[in-house]
């Protein structure tokens, strides 16, 4: 009698040789750009370290009547917000300017040898970052450098980690997919939080080297794991069923028809079966949607960005926690980032509409931010479910167009199955929603001496704009869903009173 298959040996067999390939793919991807913004995260954390208030501390320079004087220099002046903001948009300017660059190089290189080059010279700047805290230096020009070309480096991570996402998996349920797989951006600033927390009191020089370290040992990882296409490995390649909000109305029944579906999703174009080349800037512009979610991208990341690098230097001044516990604190806006993206995903995947799902999250946002300023630090429980839901409404559209919507547009019908412009797509998306993030940081560090309330009030504004980008492809997709339901309706009646 033979013995029954052992339950472990059963599961593996349950799944095909695909979708084991698919799931190492999802999981090195997703560690990958969590270590991107792992990295990112330190900054904001140990800012109010740079900078404190030394009342009440113990002086070893008694001559001394500074009340800044355990502060770290250059930051110890008075306008360190300023300066502080200088050192942030270093970053993100290089990194807006370098993403555009990015996405065509991203074509066409390989990406696995593109994400080892950028990973480990992340890890190499990052690190550069806190040894200025062990080579005692407190020139300002050193840390923008290191910023600067921090931000060019990091440049490589989102086009490459989106294209080969998309190369492995089709549109089917991409929103909930993405959404989940998204969680990366916060689960990474989660993770910067807190292992930048564990030494911002005592040696907040280790709160970027050991990011740094990290990054470069996960891009080696990828160097020996990662998998571009599913043809390198004779795995199936998905197919790209994507149908457009603007055809949902008029093209529901024959869209498939008149497209070679099957070969499409290979990356071949109908009429030929040589693999298209790589698009250029322009003919991505071109894609109907990529403008108008690049202009919203730029408000959305606006916010976003800002709490990522002022949330814990507010808490500190507002709520008058410690570095340590305001970095912590902060983590609940990720964490509701995280609920926000899987939510984003599977409303816009059940209704077709990234747009209407955006705008209304963003819509609602608006009211939550003034809540949270208001009353949101008025103890430690209002606090905890405020981040959360901020961090949900805000983080959540941010998640799905760098995400489910990016891989939409890269590979949208008018593209005949170019997989390549994917990459271009990301980039351009994700590079002006990066001048948002530079404009975020820039601008609160710039009013925030002016109080609060003003960041707030520029943050709500930058969530309005956003939603008024988008109100051309809502009212599209309005439109779509009520031509669906006629044509339904007129279907159902030629079945019930035929000729």
């Amino acid at each position: 009698m033979r013995s029954s298959l052992a339950p472990g040996i059963w599961l593996l067999r349950a799944f095909s040789r695909d979708s084991w390939y698919r799931g190492l793919i999802l999981l090195l991807t997703f560690l990958i750009y969590t270590c991107y913004h792992l990295s990112r995260k330190p900054i904001s954390v140990v800012k109010s370290q740079l900078h404190r208030n030394c009342t009440g501390l113990e002086n070893p320079n008694n001559n001394s009547n500074s009340t800044t004087w355990c502060s770290w220099a250059p930051f110890d002046q008075e306008n360190y917000k300023e300066l502080l903001g200088g050192v942030d948009d270093a970053f993100l300017i290089a990194y807006a300017v370098g993403m555009f660059i990015s996405g065509i190089f991203g074509e066409r290189l390989s990406i696995r040898y593109y994400l080892f080059a950028g990973m480990l010279l992340s890890g190499i700047f990052t690190a550069l970052f806190g040894l200025g805290y062990y080579w005692n230096i407190h020139q300002l020009w050193y840390y923008v450098l290191v910023q600067l070309f921090n931000g060019l480096a990091q440049t490589t991570g989102w086009p490459s980690v989106v294209t080969c996402v998309g190369n492995w998996f089709g549109k089917g349920k991409r929103g909930f997919i993405m959404g989940i797989w998204n969680s990366h951006t916060s689960v990474g600033n989660i993770l910067g939080s807190l292992i930048a927390g564990i030494w911002v009191d005592s040696a907040w020089g280790l709160s970027f080297i050991v990011p740094g370290i990290i990054i470069a040992v996960t891009g080696v990882i990828s160097f020996f794991f990662l998998v571009e296409n599913p043809e390198d490995v004779d795995c199936t390649p998905p197919q790209h069923h994507n149908v457009p909000v603007e055809d949902l109305a008029t093209n529901v029944d024959t869209h498939c028809a008149e497209r070679d579906c099957g070969t499409e999703g290979a990356g071949y174009s109908k009429e030929s079966n040589e693999k298209p080349g790589a698009i250029s800037f322009l003919g991505a512009l071109r894609i109907p949607g990529v403008v108008e979610f690049s202009l919203c991208l730029l408000f959305a990341k606006l916010v976003s960005y800002t709490f990522l690098f002022w949330l814990p230097l507010y808490i500190v001044n507002v709520a008058h926690f410690g570095p340590k516990e305001a970095g912590d604190l902060s983590t609940l806006f990720d964490v509701g980032g995280i609920i926000g993206g899987i939510l984003a995903g599977i409303i816009s995947d059940y209704t077709n509409g990234r747009a209407t799902t955006c705008c209304v999250m963003l819509i609602v946002a608006a009211p939550m931010l003034f809540l949270y300023n208001s009353v949101g630090q008025s103890g430690i429980g209002s606090s905890v479910v405020m981040l959360i839901i901020c961090g949900a409404l805000v983080n959540g559209p941010y998640a799905l167009i760098t995400t489910a919507v990016s891989a939409d547009l890269g590979t949208h019908k008018s593209l005949r199955g170019n997989a390549k412009a994917l990459s271009t797509v990301a980039a351009i998306i994700d590079g002006t929603g990066s001048v948002g993030a530079a404009l975020g940081p820039l601008l609160a560090g710039l009013i925030s001496p002016t109080g609060w309330n003003n960041v707030f009030y520029m943050l709500i504004s930058a969530d309005i704009l956003a939603c008024l980008f988008l109100s051309r492809l809502v009212f599209k997709e309005i439109q779509a869903w009520r031509g669906y339901e006629n044509r339904n309706r007129g279907s159902c009646l030629a079945l019930t009173h035929p000729r």
